[in-house]
């Protein structure tokens, strides 16, 4: 940087002789500006100070504010940086932080899964063991009442042989004057084979 303001610097005085030349022919035929006559005595003083104080901005410029504009800048694009490393790092393990949570909520997913699997599986295990049970207990509830209703219905069987036998012979011995037992009985009992009661 301090380099092109010297050529610059260097420029402008090579071109002043030029320029101070073309400013006096100029005045010479139009009457110009006075600060372009160089027939003045201050001129010599004017350039003397131009110069001088252009060499102290020269200097001050390129000793002093360039650098440190030139440290600022530099101190900015190390900061800048290192907030981009910084955000990389941050961005790479968010990235790293996202895939655990990723696959821990994959695998937390699965032993779910596999969970309700197996309490779906023992709940059928439980329901089939107690049905089975509850279907064996039935059938031997089913076979006791089914005995019971053999028994009962042979028990009323017998006594509505017994009272069809009782009132047959009570009418037989009401209309005849006699009745015999066992052939009462007999017809009673083909009677109720006919009927299906036997």
């Amino acid at each position: 940087m301090s380099k092109s303001l010297r050529l610059t610097a260097l420029t402008a005085l090579a071109m002043l002789p030029a320029v101070a030349s073309f400013a006096a022919e100029q005045q010479e035929h139009a009457g110009g500006m006075p600060q372009l006559r160089f027939d003045n005595p201050l001129l010599v003083a004017q350039v003397v100070w131009l110069l001088a104080i252009f060499a102290l901005l020269y200097v001050l410029m390129a000793g002093i504010a360039l650098p440190r504009v030139a440290k600022v800048l530099e101190a900015r694009r190390s900061r800048i940086d290192g907030d981009l490393e910084a955000a990389r790092a941050a961005k790479d393990r968010a990235d790293a932080a996202m895939d655990d949570h990723r696959t821990a909520t994959a695998r937390a997913r699965a032993e779910a899964q596999a969970q309700v699997a197996a309490a779906v599986t023992r709940a059928q295990d439980e329901l089939l063991t107690k049905t089975d049970a509850m279907n064996a207990k039935l059938a031997q509830q089913i076979e006791a009442a089914e005995a019971q209703i053999a028994a009962a219905r042979d028990a009323a069987m017998g006594a509505l042989r017994l009272v069809s036998a009782d009132t047959a012979a009570a009418v037989v011995a009401r209309i005849a004057g006699g009745a015999d037992r066992g052939l009462v009985d007999a017809a009673v009992d083909r009677e109720l084979a006919a009927r299906g009661y036997a």
